[in-house]
C-alpha cells in the first residue's frame, strides 16, 4: 500500500495543477488567469447585488453546497446551491430528472448571476438543461468537468475547468481544490501563511 500512495498524490497534485482551463470561445488561458476571471465575475455579480449559485449531482452536489456555503460564510458573496433534497425529488418526479436544476434557475436565476456547474462527465443532462436555462436567464457560467476531453460541459461556460483525469476521486478532489483556491487566494492566502 505505502509504495502507492505517493504516485496516488503525485498524480492527485498533477491533475489539479495541471487542469485545462477555456474561455467560452475556446481559447485556452492559464490556471491563474481563469481563477481570476472567476473572481471577477462572483465579485461582479455580488456587487451588482446578484449570486452564486451552484449545481452538481453526487459528489459534485456535495462540493456545490460546500462551496456555496463557503463563498457565503468566509467569502462574503451571496452564494446558493440548488440540491434541496424535497425540491429534487419533487421536479424529479413531476418535470423529470433533466429539469431539476434548469426548472430551479429559470424561477430564481436573473441575468448578472453566476451560475459554476459541476460534472464529472459533463455529460449530464440536467447539469447541461441547467447551463441553458442560465443562459436563456442572462447569467454567466462557469464550467468544471473530467473524463472525457470532448464532454459538452467542458465548451459551455464563459470559463471552464477541465480535468484531465478519469477516476472520480482525481476529479472530484480537483475540483473542490481549484474552487478552494478560488476562494481562498481571493481572499488573501498567501504562500508560507
Amino acid at each position: 500500500m505505502r509504495e502507492r500512495l505517493g504516485p496516488y498524490f503525485e498524480t492527485l497534485f498533477k491533475a489539479t495543477r495541471e487542469a485545462e482551463c477555456t474561455t467560452g470561445g475556446g481559447e485556452n488561458v492559464s490556471l491563474d488567469a481563469a481563477l481570476g476571471e472567476v473572481c471577477e465575475l462572483c465579485h461582479g455579480a455580488h456587487d451588482g447585488g446578484n449570486k452564486v449559485m451552484f449545481i452538481g449531482n453526487g459528489g459534485s452536489m456535495g462540493i456545490a453546497t460546500h462551496m456555496a456555503i463557503d463563498f457565503s460564510k468566509n467569502g462574503g458573496l451571496r452564494a446558493t446551491a440548488f440540491g434541496d433534497s424535497a425540491v429534487l425529488t419533487c421536479l424529479g418526479n413531476d418535470l423529470g430528472y433533466e429539469n431539476v436544476f434548469s426548472s430551479q434557475i429559470g424561477w430564481h436565476g436573473r441575468a448578472g448571476d453566476v451560475l459554476i456547474a459541476v460534472s464529472s462527465s459533463g455529460k449530464s443532462p440536467n447539469i447541461l438543461n441547467g447551463v441553458q436555462a442560465a443562459r436563456s436567464q442572462g447569467c454567466k457560467v462557469v464550467t468544471f468537468s473530467g473524463f472525457q476531453q470532448d464532454n459538452p460541459l467542458r465548451k459551455a461556460g464563459d470559463v471552464n475547468f477541465y480535468v484531465r483525469a478519469t477516476e472520480y476521486g482525481f476529479v472530484e478532489v480537483a475540483h473542490q481544490a481549484i474552487l478552494h483556491a478560488i476562494l481562498d487566494i481571493d481572499m488573501g492566502w498567501k504562500s508560507g501563511h
